[in-house]
């Protein structure tokens, strides 16, 4: 049985993933910041709720702690939690994008490194982005190029390096990146596009339990890798 945590896992992709991967057989740890709505969902799905806030050390470093005591390792880390931070661009908006996006990755896959190393088939998994893509938004080919969300790319873009040094310092762990596709999550409602969640959750359930062996250290989306 495989020991999953989840982040930001109370609503949209997280949430339907969590669903995917219990019925797959595995134990899933909801993580979510808000303990009302985290629980909530955990239990709607059979699942475990820590409470995890993403950008706040003491509560991610608490939320692995909570995992070691019941479980002794853990097996597949999907690093999920994200902010779109549309709109004007400050200073300040600029810090909590990266703080969520690429900062809250390093702190997660920081804490739940000593666990993973107790897993037979360790893997983490990045929910990134296309938009990260140098090659993506500047091929007038692809949407993106024409998709202005300069702190989401930019903090995606540092998601996606992180995923590839991690591979190089862990190599006993596979790190995978992962554009799921473009769904109509919370985060996309003002722009009224995207497929449905449950769509994009089969793409991240099926790269999270994908057979042991496969690459590391990429960016990938459903029909393979992407260049970046």
């Amino acid at each position: 049985m495989s020991i999953t945590l989840i982040t930001g896992a109370n609503k949209g992709i997280g949430f339907e993933t969590t669903k995917r991967l219990i019925e797959a057989g595995h134990t899933v740890y909801v993580g979510a910041r808000d303990p009302e709505r985290g629980a909530t969902a955990a239990a709607a799905l059979g699942a475990r709720f820590v409470q995890l806030d993403v950008t706040d050390d003491a509560s991610v470093q608490a939320a692995l702690a909570v995992i070691d005591a019941a479980e002794g390792r853990l097996d597949l880390l999907i690093n999920n939690a994200g902010i779109l931070a549309d709109g004007p661009i400050t200073g300040p908006k600029a810090l909590l994008a990266f703080d969520t996006n690429a900062v809250g990755v390093v702190r997660v896959t920081e804490a739940a490194l000593p666990l993973l190393s107790r897993s037979a088939n360790p893997a983490v998994l990045t929910v990134s982005s296309s938009m990260g893509s140098f090659w993506a938004v500047t091929n007038p080919d692809r949407p993106e190029h024409g998709m202005p969300a300069a702190l989401y790319a930019a903090s995606k873009a540092a998601a996606t390096m992180l995923t590839v040094q991690y591979a190089k310092a862990h190599p006993g762990i596979r790190f995978t990146a992962l554009e799921p596709g473009t769904t109509a999550t919370d985060l996309l409602a003002a722009y009224g596009i995207g497929r449905p969640v449950a769509e994009t959750a089969g793409v991240v359930a099926r790269f999270a339990t994908a057979a042991p062996g496969g690459p590391s250290g990429t960016l990938q989306d459903e029909h393979g890798v992407l260049a970046w």
